[in-house]
């Protein structure tokens, strides 16, 4: 745009049939020659230009972001309707608003947000749009959009182009919402079952949760390109940092993690999202780390991700978390020394709270030094509204919304994301798939079952086969806050069995749903942690009584926490893991039972036999494996990276490169894999290092790569990895990551206790 030309406004609005279509961008009295309107000069220029020409209390505004609740609403008409309360918030301009329009359609989403806008445009003095802010964690948290698996589900997958095609979904759709970011994905390590967001992660490994949060951060940023030109949102990678680390798995614990730990397992993918993945933003952990509060922490709010990743978008707290520095943490003595603790650690934007950064222009009375932090953190949030074009394009078009959101194409990924992310632990005797040589009766049964599964077999299995669904019983009484269990009558459970006795197989919907694992809110009410990790309620009681029949018992493992599912693994004879699925999860497991898909997923977290045994992941240090527990089997029930196939799969010997690896050379590691069985199927190639001798001590192993590929039957691929010296690094006994000389084994398989193994030396 020439610099030279007026700003017009051309947002037409045809209430009548409910849309506004937006093409471009600012009122008329906006002037060209005012920089940061120019579009043709520098994001630097025009944040510089547009920061010297504000007031602090404009300033201030920037670092604030409230959430609409239910206050920011359309009428009958199709009319933004708001309270006071709103209209007082938005006077002075604001960072962003949290959920606008999530209650409403895609298309009224779209409608709200323009006009949402367009007030805080042209109703603020430097017409500064605002950021529209949204969760992601199973696709958009808003009505309306493709409903995907959980992160955790996708992680099974093991297929980062995959995951990375669902997040592009993702920005998409949220876009056309009008939204402009999202607060995902998460990048925390979570090894401990008794936390109730576990599902909102990507399981217990670095590399693994690394890769996909890169792909999740590139996915729904568009490959970065796609912020500018208006079709995906930026992503807020969280929490900063070690929160899935949390004491007894509780929110809001205490959190301690060796400096090397830090370094090592927890910093990774927080790197991968920033410097690979270009992410926006970068929210705060609610917790301290080693007694330091993270939104008061200069060492990884400025130092880390500033000075050492170099990274330029923005921090943001988690909800409240600025004020709770006095009411909560107690490092702060008042409200004011929380604000100023946490400005000053280099948190840019308070997320919701009025008792924070909302007084600042008044701290600068007596702290004029607070005016740098306060430009550097604006400047931060304006650059990332530059960058997401909303000077130049802040509106949505809202014609095309309609084709845009939940296409025949995104709800097909959501099945097909599914149907990887299930993973077979267990098929004894070749339980599955379901075969019939004649009618055959399947009970579908238990407290997972969901109004859909019946229909989903019905319309996968043929014609000789026969489906009885019932649910039976509650696990809880379904409350938000403080869910309670249910006991189960008998003649429920007398109900259930009778079912499976008249059946031929009977499919157990067994394990844990968002009542019985959830984030456990602020309030002190709200509970969503748990101190065991058995399956809850009469569900170990029914399926003791279903297999008593001596039927074939198959158990469809629904959960958002790994289970130590002991009584399950004993007693079914084949077990289908499913964490959470999308909207279409019903579909994808019939398939997978039926065999119309051979499963492919691959566990993303080590499967304990006790809570007892925590710490579980497989990647401990190798010490750690030197004793058991008394009477208890050592190891857990199943590894990290287990998952079975309808098929099979040999691994031939490792072939190695070299035996030796050099600073700046390489090494690569080839392994056949063939297809032995008569099934095509896609199988996921895992590779793992263990550092045989190290300065301090090293893990067991650790996964370094992978590579999911589909094999046809009797097909054979040589599967190759290259292994460099930046992948041996770790940080030594003088706390410098380097790559130390010696002998490493390097580990070829399909999990990480079932593979080959060759040895290397770095010299």
């Amino acid at each position: 745009m020439n610099k030279h030309t007026r700003f017009t406004k051309i947002v037409s609005m045809s209430l009548a049939a409910g849309m506004i279509s937006a093409i471009s961008v600012f009122p008329a009295f906006a002037q060209a020659e005012e920089i940061y309107l120019d579009a043709d000069r520098s994001t630097d220029e025009r944040v510089e230009d547009l920061l010297g020409r504000m007031t602090l209390e404009e300033k201030v505004a920037q670092l604030r972001i409230f959430h609409s609740s239910n206050l920011i609403k359309l009428n009958k008409e199709g009319q933004m309707v708001f309270s006071p309360a709103i209209k007082d918030r938005l006077h002075l301009g604001v960072a962003g608003i949290k959920n606008p329009g999530a209650n409403y359609s895609a298309e009224q989403s779209a409608l709200l947000n323009n006009q949402l806008q367009q007030y805080i445009i042209e109703n603020t003095r430097l017409h500064i749009p605002a950021l529209f802010v949204i969760e992601a964690y199973h696709g958009v948290n808003a009505k309306g959009c493709t409903v995907f698996g959980r992160p955790i589900s996708l992680a099974s997958t093991w297929n980062v182009d995959l995951v990375k095609e669902v997040w592009d979904t993702v920005g998409r759709e949220a876009r056309l919402r009008g939204l402009h970011m999202c607060h995902s994905p998460e990048a925390d390590i979570v090894r401990d079952p008794r936390f109730g967001r576990m599902s909102e992660a990507c399981g217990e490994d670095t590399y693994l949760t690394s890769e996909m949060v890169v792909a999740a951060v590139t996915g729904v940023q568009g490959d970065y390109v796609g912020l500018g030109a208006g079709t995906h949102i930026g992503a807020v990678v969280k929490h900063f940092a070690g929160y899935g680390q949390v004491q007894g798995g509780r929110n809001f614990a205490s959190i301690e993690i060796s400096p090397r730990v830090l370094i090592d397992e927890i910093y990774p993918p927080f790197k991968a999202g920033i410097q690979r993945g270009n992410a926006l933003g970068v929210m705060a952990s609610h917790g301290d780390l080693n007694g330091v509060a993270s939104h008061a922490n200069p060492e990884l709010l400025t130092e880390v991700l500033r000075n050492q990743w170099g990274f330029e978008g923005y921090t943001v707290s988690d909800a409240n978390d600025i004020a709770r520095l006095h009411i909560f943490m107690n490092v702060a003595e008042t409200p004011e020394d929380a604000a100023m603790m946490a400005l000053e650690a280099g948190m840019d934007i308070d997320l919701y709270s009025d008792t924070a950064y909302a007084l600042l222009p008044e701290l600068v009375n007596d702290h004029p030094e607070l005016i740098e932090d306060i430009d550097r953190s604006v400047r931060r949030v304006l650059r990332t509204k530059f960058v997401l074009g909303l000077f130049d394009q802040p509106y949505i078009d809202v014609s095309k919304v309609r084709n845009g959101v939940r296409s025949p194409a995104s709800l097909e990924l959501a099945e097909r994301a599914d149907l990887e992310a299930i993973i077979l632990l267990k098929n004894e005797d070749e339980t599955l798939p379901l075969t019939a040589e004649q009618e055959t009766t399947v009970a579908l049964l238990g407290p997972l079952v969901s109004k859909g599964a019946q229909a989903a077999f019905e319309n996968t299995a043929g014609d000789d086969f026969r489906f009885v669904a019932a649910k039976g019983f509650e696990l809880t009484d379904r409350n938000s806050t403080a869910p309670k269990l249910l006991d189960t009558e008998e003649s429920v459970l007398e109900a259930q069995v009778e079912l499976a006795r008249q059946a031929d197989v009977a499919v157990l919907f067994l394990g844990g749903d968002e009542y019985t694992s959830k984030e456990a809110y602020f309030l002190d009410e709200n509970i969503g942690d748990r101190d065991s990790i058995d399956p809850v309620g009469a569900q170990d009681e029914l399926l003791r009584r279903v297999k008593a029949l001596g039927k074939p018992v198959i158990v469809v493992l629904k959960h958002r926490r790994t289970l130590s599912i002991n009584e399950i693994a004993k007693q079914a004879d084949a077990i289908v893991d499913c964490w959470e699925l999308s909207e279409f999860g019903d579909q994808a497991i019939a398939k997978i039972v039926m065999g119309e898909v051979s499963p492919s997923g691959k566990l993303p977290a080590t499967v304990p036999v006790s809570i007892g045994q925590m710490p579980i992941h497989y990647s401990q240090k190798a010490i750690n494996y030197r004793k058991g527990y008394l009477f208890t089997e050592n190891g857990p029930l199943f590894p990290f990276g287990h998952g079975l196939s309808y098929t099979t799969f040999e691994y031939g010997d490792l072939v190695l490169s070299d035996t030796e690896l050099s600073e700046g050379g390489k090494l690569t590691v080839q392994v056949d894999v063939t297809n032995t069985g008569d099934r095509t199927a896609k199988e996921v190639v895992q590779l793992y290092i263990k550092d045989k001798v190290g300065s301090v001590v090293r893990p067991e192993k650790e996964l370094k790569a992978f590579q999911k590929l589909e094999f046809k039957p009797g097909e054979t691929k040589t599967v190759s990895f290259v292994i460099q010296p930046e992948q041996l690094a770790f940080t030594g006994a003088d706390m410098l990551t380097d790559v130390e000389p010696g002998e490493f084994d390097v580990f070829v398989g399909t999990s990480s206790q079932d593979n080959q193994m060759a040895t290397f030396n770095f010299k």
